[in-house]
């Protein structure tokens, strides 16, 4: 199969500060990766989610002497994962590669995914070689979500990869096919297998603006991805429920016993508020936890598209 053509994918939400960075670095990145792999052809495929500035002009008034733009407008916001749903969904080209707008994916790495790529790679993995622009809090956290995640999950998912990954043309054609309405991108490109390779790159702070990740959406996303990949916290309270009935029944054999041999055995008021609320606790975090399942299966029963599109810019059919 011909190896020749390549779409960026490029989510953007209120990007205009970035988009004239990313532009004027862009460019010439791509003249460079042309000199060593002549025949490639770039597509940039932009996808606007929902902006409320100048993002959408400044991408339609834009002029690359070295890629194509494309563009499509959706009806509001619907979330990156949704966006690069989008994205991967209207790529036609021989492989497509996800990346930031902010600069944080520094477009020279895409010439060692080509090389990899080539060399007969389906997916190229781009690893951050340290996290050291990272708080203390937040490489704890994350190398906590890892952990916790590739325990539950039923494929491991590489540490410290995000959405800058090269896909084949069949990694992609795989890809459309999933449809999960409640998407976790980084738990699905795991779950899919194909050949995979690694590179690593340092990666810079962002060249404008500031991260929308709060820590409120990062710990649902976090959430997102974990009930998304396993079963396994139901099963761990089917787990805590058979330990709590087993210690019950320990505790109802001994309290029998005392009475046989002591007398009448009078409990005491603050054992008992420990022992409702606590076990009134476990109920609503189990309850809470099969919620979070349920509502996933609505989500699914409901079967509304993961994003509506306004219109497009450069595709053809605008």
């Amino acid at each position: 199969m011909a190896k020749n053509s390549v779409t960026l994918i490029v989510p953007i939400l209120n990007e205009e500060k970035s988009l004239p960075l990313f532009f004027e670095r862009l460019d010439p990145a791509l003249a460079e990766i042309k000199k060593s792999h002549k025949s490639v052809r770039f597509t940039l495929l932009f996808v606007d989610d929902g902006s409320t500035d100048a993002s959408a002009l400044i991408v339609q008034k834009a002029k690359l002497k070295q890629a194509k733009i494309q563009m499509i407008n959706l009806t509001r916001n619907f979330g990156k994962e949704n966006a690069l749903f989008a994205g991967l969904n209207h790529c036609t080209t021989d492989a497509a590669i996800p990346m930031d707008v902010d600069l944080q994916d520094p477009p020279e790495v895409i010439d060692q995914m080509i090389t990899e790529w080539r060399a007969g790679t389906d997916i190229v993995d781009a690893k951050r070689a340290s996290r050291s622009e990272d708080s203390f809090f937040q490489r704890f956290t994350a190398a906590g979500f890892y952990r916790v995640f590739n325990i539950f999950s039923e494929r491991p998912m590489p540490e410290n990869v995000g959405d800058f990954r090269l896909f084949d043309r069949e990694v992609v054609t795989a890809l459309q096919q999933i449809g999960d309405k409640k998407r976790f991108n980084k738990e699905i490109f795991s779950w899919i297998g194909f050949k995979t390779t690694q590179i690593e790159f340092a990666r810079p702070a962002r060249a404008a603006g500031a991260s929308r990740h709060s820590f409120w959406r990062l710990w649902n996303m976090a959430l997102d991805g974990i009930f998304s990949a396993s079963t396994i916290p139901l099963r761990f309270w089917s787990y805590i429920g058979f330990l709590i009935a087993l210690f019950t029944f320990l505790y109802l054999i001994f309290v029998i016993l005392y009475t046989l041999a002591f007398g009448r055995l009078v409990p005491g008021y603050s054992s008992t508020i420990v022992a409702v609320l606590f076990f009134g606790g476990l109920n609503l975090l189990s309850v809470g936890i099969m919620g979070e399942y349920i509502g996933r299966i609505y989500a699914e029963v409901r079967n509304r598209p993961n994003y509506l599109i306004k219109s497009t810019y450069g595709m053809g059919e605008d």
